[in-house]
């Protein structure tokens, strides 16, 4: 440390002076330290005397602190010593006005017990001598007052004398109850009519009834019902009215009763409800009689004699709704408009809003209309009066349901026999037939749902079921259908439907039938299941039905396409009669296309405008899809074809494309015409090439008939010589040439196997000519037919059903071929 204190003295010195003429100034410095030093000096010796001093005063100041804590504990002990004392003087001062405040609490709660045990000890006594005078009205009052002071002795109850009190108020009570059912047991027995305060003192044991426990209330109630109705039993028990046909008189008797003792009963206090449980327990004792009635008949009761039984029974239920709970309105209302919406052609649906805005406007009217037997009305009484009675009846009605489908069976019958298969001009294109039967369904579910709507009218919409299958039945069974048997296979013609012009229209009406038939029956279903009750709306289902009549449309469809068939079969074979090897010039389009287009121009524009554009669509489809493949297996058909006669053969070819092309604009439906005329242009195009082939020369005709039908087997083309008039022996060296190079076959064609050799007789079957057709149509036709035909059948569900399955039916692998087979 030294050091370094020297050090940095040294540089110190060193700083100030720096040279040897600052030098001179070491004098100054030196005298100015100097007076530093001094001056500091003599502050220290000032602080050391100041020290001094102040040590002595603060001894002095901490003994003066130390006595005065002294002080201030000693006056503290003194102050805790006297709260001390004052404290033990209060608690003498008080202990005896605690005393006196409990004994003024405890002498005031006696004396009002005591004044509360003398006012009841008098209530009592008073109502012992009012039960025994049967004064009603006073008791009534003084039972109120009793049971109120009652109650401030619950915690007394073992004190002897409260018991005591209780006990004898419990006989009061028993005495009461006694005297009021004594006296009421007399009302009804004519004692009423007198003595004229009878009906007041009996409103007065209303009142003592209701101080009572509720037990007593319910209890004369049940008794007065009983009462009530013991001559009810008698009545309606013995021999001679306890008969099905009997049952109005039993409403009538009720209703009378209540009639003649409306006055009298008034004496009970509307709470009470005495006539609504009386109508409670008479309807459950009518049940049981009527259930015993029907459960001994000893054979089926008679239709009409249970139905006027059951609609009696109905309306008074609806009575007992109406005045006891407010009445509501009935779903048979829905169905009454629904029979009315076929006078101006209103739609279900329709009816359906129109019903639903009336539903609406009558909940917001807000009135709350009441029949004039107000004094009895209950709202919200909570019991449903609706089918009380009426539900026994149930089991029973089989033999209501049988009659219905006979009388719908019936009527079904007369409806086929006089149904003319033909339309007014102007109406709607659907048999009257079809709507007649919907209206007697309509009759029939009206009939039902006014009576029951539960297990009974389940089972009358599977008769529904039944009647719409029988009638599907009856319009597939009308159409037209090929000849069969003995004479059709000698002649040629089995198989082959034969369709005039008035067959074609009747078929169009059988489709456009089944079609509203397939629609209403859903429709039907769906507001059945409205009506009917809850735990059978799921089961109602018309699918199966709908499934017959989209069945028959298919099949009348069909009969359509082979009708037409039939009719071209002449013109085929006319065209296999041509002489096409000998034919000298090309003029102009042959006969046989004409017929075929007089044809198409007859049937088509009625066909046009008779189906809907969907179903025609179809009906197209399957017309190209028959008649495309079967122009070009008719061409093997021929014997010869020259290079004039080919040449005459495709030009009457583009003319049956021509033909066909032109069929959406001849049926004015055009809706669905590109697809369509796609599907025919590419069918067509392989007579054309077909053609084409035989028009090219014998050196390259291997080479045309690869490079334009790929598909073609060496059958095929080895018949194609013959229709060039190829010599046998000059065909080997070709077949061998082509057979050499491969045939650029894809795939085999199952046209091989069936065109023959020689040409069939003219009257083949058209049944085989559909399957040669069928035969050589590409799965890629298939699809494209099928997208064509749903692309204008996409607008409803079953629409699109009938494109998807006459794709998977042409696919020959799909479910519904069967359904589809001709």
């Amino acid at each position: 440390m030294r050091a370094m204190d020297k050090s940095s003295a040294l540089e110190y010195i060193n700083q100030m002076f720096p040279t040897e003429a600052s030098l001179t100034g070491v004098e100054p410095l030196m005298q100015k330290i100097h007076s530093e030093i001094r001056h500091v000096d003599a502050g220290i010796l000032a602080a050391v005397r100041q020290q001094s001093n102040s040590g002595t005063k603060a001894k002095e100041d901490l003994a003066a602190a130390t006595h005065a804590v002294e002080e201030l504990m000693y006056k503290i002990r003194e102050i805790k010593t006297k709260a001390e004392q004052s404290e033990t003087m209060v608690q003498e001062i008080c202990r005896d006005i605690k005393k006196l405040d409990f004994a003024k609490k405890h002498i005031t709660t006696t004396i009002t017990a005591l004044h509360r045990l003398t006012m009841l000890v008098s209530a009592v006594e008073q109502l012992q001598v009012m039960a025994s005078k049967r004064q009603y009205k006073e008791a009534a009052a003084q039972l109120e007052a009793v049971n109120q002071l009652c109650s401030h002795f619950e915690a007394y109850r073992d004190v002897p004398k409260i018991t005591e009190l209780r006990e004898k108020f419990k006989n009061i009570k028993q005495i009461l109850k006694s005297h009021v059912f004594s006296d009421f047991s007399s009302l009804g027995t004519g004692k009423e009519t007198e003595e004229t305060n009878l009906l007041q003192q009996l409103s007065d044991a209303c009142l003592v009834v209701d101080a009572l426990e509720p037990s007593v209330r319910e209890e004369l109630v049940k008794n007065f019902c009983n009462r009530e109705l013991t001559s009810y039993r008698q009545i309606f028990e013995g021999a001679e009215l306890a008969k099905l046909d009997k049952s109005e008189r039993r409403y009538a008797w009720i209703k009378r009763r209540l009639r003649t003792n409306e006055e009298i009963w008034k004496i009970f206090p509307s709470s009470w409800q005495v006539a609504y449980l009386l109508c409670i327990q008479f309807s459950k004792l009518t049940r049981a009689q009527l259930e015993e009635i029907l459960d001994t008949l000893k054979e089926k009761p008679d239709v009409a004699t249970l139905l006027m039984a059951l609609q009696r029974t109905l309306e008074f239920e609806e009575e007992l709704a109406e005045k006891f709970g407010g009445g509501t309105r009935n779903k048979e209302t829905e169905i009454e408009e629904m029979d009315k919406a076929e006078n101006n052609n209103q739609t279900v649906s329709d009816i359906r809003r129109k019903y639903e805005k009336k539903l609406a406007a009558h909940h917001g009217s807000g009135t709350d209309e009441k029949d004039g037997h107000k004094d009895f009305s209950v709202p919200g009484a909570g019991f449903n009066f609706r089918g009380i009675i009426s539900s026994c009846f149930e089991p029973h009605l089989t033999v209501y349901v049988e009659l219905e489908e006979r009388t719908l069976m019936e009527s079904l019958e007369k409806l086929v026999q006089v149904e003319t298969w033909d339309i007014e001009e102007g109406q709607t294109n659907i048999l009257s037939s079809s709507m007649q039967v919907f209206l007697d369904i309509r009759k029939s579910l009206k009939r039902c749902s006014a009576m029951t709507k539960s297990q009974t009218l389940f089972n009358l919409f599977k008769v529904f079921q039944r009647i719409l299958k029988a009638y599907a039945t009856k319009l597939y069974g009308r159409l037209p259908r090929g000849g069969t048997g003995i004479v059709a296979a000698a002649t040629g013609t089995d198989g082959q439907i034969k369709t005039s012009d008035r067959d074609e229209r009747m078929i169009c009406y059988i489709v456009n039938t089944a079609e509203y038939c397939h629609k209403t029956s859903g429709e039907l279903a769906e507001n059945l299941s409205k009506i009917i009750d809850s735990q059978y709306a799921d089961k109602v289902d018309m699918s199966e039905v709908q499934d017959e009549f989209s069945a028959v449309i298919t099949k009348a469809l069909m009969t359509l396409v082979h009708g037409l068939e039939t009719k071209f079969d002449a013109e085929m074979a006319a065209m296999t009669r041509v002489p096409w090897g000998t034919l000298e010039s090309v003029g102009d389009q042959s006969e046989y296309v004409n017929v075929i287009n007089s044809i198409l121009t007859s049937s088509i524009p009625v066909l046009g405008s008779l189906l809907s554009p969907v179903y025609f669509q179809f009906f197209l489809d399957k017309l190209a899809a028959s008649l495309g493949p079967r122009f070009y297996l008719n061409i093997y058909k021929c014997r010869h074809i020259s290079e004039t006669g080919a040449q005459q053969m495709l030009l009457d070819t583009q003319a049956v494309k021509t033909i066909l092309l032109d069929i959406p604009a001849l049926g004015k439906q055009t809706s669905g015409a590109a697809g369509y005329s796609k599907f025919v242009s590419r069918e067509m195009s392989k007579a054309e090439a077909l053609l084409k082939v035989i028009l090219s020369p014998i050196d390259s005709v291997a080479d045309t008939y690869r490079a334009l039908l790929p598909e073609g087997t060496p059958l095929e083309f080895q018949r194609i010589l013959d229709l060039k008039g190829v010599k046998k022996a000059d065909q080997q060296s070709i077949l061998d040439d082509f057979n050499k190079h491969g045939s650029g076959i894809t795939q085999p064609s199952v046209s091989q196997a069936i065109v023959p050799a020689v040409p069939p007789p003219p009257a083949a079957p058209v049944m085989a000519n559909l399957a040669s057709a069928r035969a050589i149509v590409s799965g890629e036709d298939v699809l494209t037919r099928a997208a064509a035909l749903g692309r204008g059948a996409a607008t409803t569900g079953f629409r699109r059903f009938l494109a998807l399955t006459e794709a998977a039916k042409d696919r020959k692998d799909g479910p519904f071929r069967k359904l589809f087979s001709p």
